[in-house]
């Protein structure tokens, strides 16, 4: 299983990658988690303990990794450098394992739409190859709404993008933006789920305005999911009602794929 996460900032969609995640994990599955969002929250998602997560640096800020890598300096544009750089042992030598899930921190690709032709960009976009194609692991993927880390080559194989919303429109808006980008990287299976719903006309506002879109299924407003956050904890680890709503969404989610 290999699925990309997005939605507008603020919709919930870390939330839901953590919890779905630990979820396939203490099913036994093998899980590899990747942070490619900039305003990284996925470790919290988890819960890995804050002194662990604070030492964490995105692979993207490493200079010396990816000048070793590809040749030349991050940042720089002229350069000759490696378009295939070695990227196979990164998931192994800098993912940390925690309660069965294995994260990693890309960082953030500097231009909007991945435009930049820059050394830290090939090596981000190389890595995000390897783990789809080669790797055998579950793989979640936390990402910003531009789906500037997925490229072209690398899309076939992600099994759904699914796009989390809440009952509003700037939600709903870039959820048709994230679907138009979708569909141009050839992006096959869209899907929704809808969060922060707290009555049947949330759901109906979801569903009709995104009709285009399967819905996996929605997740309720939700204190705990707040309390976790300021706590620094996995809601996960909290509370049993988001637990059997990502597993619902996750069960429909097989169905589909």
């Amino acid at each position: 299983m290999k699925i990309a996460i997005s939605g507008k900032g603020g919709v919930g969609k870390t939330t839901l990658a953590g919890v779905m995640a630990r979820l396939l994990a203490d099913e036994g599955r093998k899980v590899l988690a990747i942070d490619a969002d900039p305003d990284s929250n996925l470790a919290s998602a988890i819960g890995l303990p804050k002194e662990i997560s604070e030492k964490l640096t995105p692979i993207a800020s490493m200079t010396s990794l990816i000048e070793e890598r590809t040749g030349a300096k991050k940042g720089t544009y002229g350069p000759m450098f490696k378009l295939n750089p070695k990227v196979d042992d990164l998931p192994d030598d800098l993912g940390v394992l925690y309660k069965g899930v294995k994260l990693l921190l890309l960082g953030s690709i500097p231009q909007g739409g991945g435009g930049c032709f820059c050394p830290e960009n090939v090596l981000l976009k190389n890595l995000i190859r390897h783990l789809l194609v080669q790797r055998e692991e579950a793989l979640i993927i936390d990402m910003e709404a531009g789906l500037e880390h997925l490229g072209r080559g690398s899309t076939g194989y992600v099994d759904a993008l699914l796009v989390v919303v809440e009952p509003g429109q700037r939600a709903l808006n870039t959820a048709r933006q994230i679907k138009k980008l979708a569909e141009d990287l050839k992006l096959k299976r869209i899907m929704v789920v809808g969060n922060k719903v707290t009555s049947e006309e949330d759901r109906r506002i979801i569903e009709e305005n995104l009709s285009d879109f399967p819905i996996l299924g929605h997740m309720g407003f939700n204190p705990k999911v707040l309390q976790a956050d300021r706590e620094g904890r996995s809601p996960y680890d909290l509370d049993e009602t988001i637990k059997g709503e990502v597993r619902a969404i996750l069960r429909e989610l097989e169905k589909r794929i």
